[in-house]
């Protein structure tokens, strides 16, 4: 029981880590492009933190991978062969709360699926609070030119 919370409790740090750190870069950066139109450093903010969506997914994705095949976590049923691409499918349904229901977690792992389901509502609604205060700024300079 201690094992798994470790092992949740570093994974949920891990993303959360990476999400503040690519939303701090990109914060500094965004300003800097005073070569692009505002209107595409809105995009660089968007793609920036789908890039750090997408290493959050993965780093889900492997932890089920490795927790998996260890035997030791439980097991996902259903439409998983046990490859990273099936690990990687799980967690990016499970992280953007779709939840298609074609794997189903059996074992301790859900408890991890289901934090993993809350940790990418909190980061993406973090995302959007972030990409509306890069709006604002683009308004405002939309308004003052």
């Amino acid at each position: 029981m201690i094992e798994i919370f470790i092992i949740n409790s570093a994974l949920i740090a891990g993303a959360v880590l990476i999400h503040y750190e690519v939303l701090f870069r990109l914060t500094r950066l965004i300003p800097k492009l005073t070569f692009l139109r505002s209107r595409l450093r809105i995009l660089v903010g968007v793609f920036g933190a789908l890039v750090a969506h997408v290493a959050e997914v993965w780093l889900f994705a492997f932890a089920y991978y490795f927790m998996l095949d260890s035997g030791r976590y439980g097991s996902l049923e259903g439409n998983f062969n046990g490859t990273l691409m099936d690990a990687s499918y799980f967690s990016f349904t499970t992280y953007t709360s779709l939840g298609f229901g074609d794997i189903e977690p059996l074992g301790d792992i859900r408890f991890l699926v289901g934090l993993e389901a809350l940790t990418g509502l909190v980061l993406i609604t973090w995302t959007a609070s972030f990409m509306f205060i890069e709006m604002q700024r683009f308004w405002i300079i939309q308004s003052d030119s």
